[in-house]
């Protein structure tokens, strides 16, 4: 790996555990974590986004506990789908990347889903859990309240995330994006 690559990645992975603590700390109902990610995968492709989001994970579960770690799948999950949703050219418009966003949490649901309800029945101590619960309460069982939740809380955190990872990338200096040769094709 190049260093370039080296930088952005603990760079985009610092992002990811900053945005991700305080959307955390303040129990909103979704999660901003995945914005480094995204960028990541923009700029340098799926692997790299990949790795981005397995290493946000693995370090964030060492140093908070092991939820962050075991959701690395979900995280990795998220740069391969940016990375090519890049390379499909659906980062470059505003109606493409919502669709992208949409596309990401599909993904996400299927990955996140067993991982919630089987690891940690439905608990994460995020600030969906009260809609896992209220659902639940309500007379769902606990795999579709929980996949309502995670469908609900990443359709708009995944579309958000995409959003702002975009508008990142359009608005790198020129000097900056000639580094990441990707990021032209992506945007």
């Amino acid at each position: 790996m190049k260093n370039k690559t080296l930088v952005l990645m603990a760079l985009c992975i610092a992002i990811n555990m900053g945005l991700g603590q305080i959307a955390s700390s303040l129990k909103l109902p979704i999660f901003l974590d995945s914005i480094g990610t995204i960028l990541a995968a923009l700029l340098m492709g799926p692997w790299v986004g990949m790795a981005t989001g397995l290493f946000t994970n693995l370090i964030w579960g060492l140093l908070t506990g092991p939820i962050a770690a075991a959701f690395a799948p979900v995280a990795m999950v998220i740069g391969l789908v940016a990375g090519f949703t890049a390379r499909r050219g659906m980062f470059r418009s505003l109606p493409m990347v919502v669709v992208s966003g949409v596309v990401m949490t599909i993904f996400v649901t299927i990955v996140a889903t067993p991982i919630r309800t089987y690891l940690f029945g439905g608990v994460t101590g995020s600030g969906a859990d009260f809609f896992v619960a209220y659902m639940n309460a309500v007379g769902q069982n606990l795999l579709k309240s929980v996949a309502i939740t995670v469908i609900g809380s990443n359709l708009v955190d995944k579309v958000v995330s995409c959003l702002i990872g975009w508008m990142l990338v359009k608005r790198l200096p020129e000097r900056i994006r000639s580094l990441f040769p990707l990021a032209d094709e992506a945007v």
